[in-house]
């Protein structure tokens, strides 16, 4: 790990500061008023994490954990995205990266909130926005299902499982189980790239094109399959691949 200390040294650190510390008092009422007044745009990437910690970390100096941790994990986005373990292997108390995590799942919930109120096929921007937010830093390869029903609104939003879409045949039977049960009359499947690049590969055509197939035999539309990575998105459909 780089940097002058590891984080378990680090809360070291900051207990031997001592308790009640007038300046960091004063610096943490500095933030929350700073936050109050100005919003999100008022605070760096490293004052909202650090903001973020000293909610359950009391009386401490948190901010060379949150420097520690966005300097480790590479910035906020891959950083709120982590798994509780990984977090916690990085120094992070649960009820730290508990705080970390609902932040990153209220990001979700209002990003998702538009999507639930109208026709999805109409807000494809908003629809982007809250793939990337939900998807693009994850560390392992993800692939979730927008069950929709017959007006393309959403029914369901399910991740479906973790890892590589090789095994084809397997997860189009389960696709198909989940949306008769969710008597879905159409999908978008979504999935990552951790390398960060969207281009589909050829198992990931052969899958949609599996999927089409057998959804089509119990009338259900696949409307895109949806490629998320760092640096952008690919929709299949976009691309003639579908």
């Amino acid at each position: 790990m780089t940097g002058c200390c590891a984080p378990a040294d680090l809360h070291l650190a900051s207990d031997e500061m001592g308790d009640g510390s007038s300046h960091a008092a004063g610096h943490r009422e500095r933030l929350r008023r700073r936050l109050l007044d100005g919003g999100a745009d008022a605070l760096g990437d490293h004052e909202l994490i650090e903001y973020l910690l000293m909610l359950t970390i009391p009386r401490v100096d948190t901010k060379p954990l949150a420097w520690e941790l966005l300097k480790q994990f590479g910035g906020i986005g891959p950083l709120l995205s982590a798994d509780v373990e990984t977090l916690k292997r990085a120094g992070v108390s649960e009820a730290a990266a508990g705080a970390l995590k609902i932040a990153k799942a209220s990001a979700e919930k209002l990003l998702q909130a538009p999507l639930r109120e109208g026709e999805i096929l109409s807000s494809w921007d908003a629809l982007e926005d809250y793939l990337h937010a939900a998807m693009a830093h994850a560390p392992i390869e993800q692939v979730r299902v927008l069950f929709l029903n017959s007006k393309n609104r959403l029914i369901a939003d399910q991740v479906m499982w973790d890892g590589s879409v090789d095994e084809s045949a397997v997860h189009v039977r389960e696709i198909i189980k989940r949306a008769i049960a969710h008597n879905a009359t159409a999908l978008i499947i979504v999935h990552n790239h951790p390398s960060g690049d969207p281009t589909p590969s050829s198992q990931d055509i052969a899958l949609t094109r599996e999927l089409i197939d057998a959804a089509r035999a119990m009338k259900i539309a696949v409307h895109d399959h949806v490629i998320v990575g760092t640096s952008g998105r690919s929709s299949l459909r976009a691309m003639g691949l579908i």
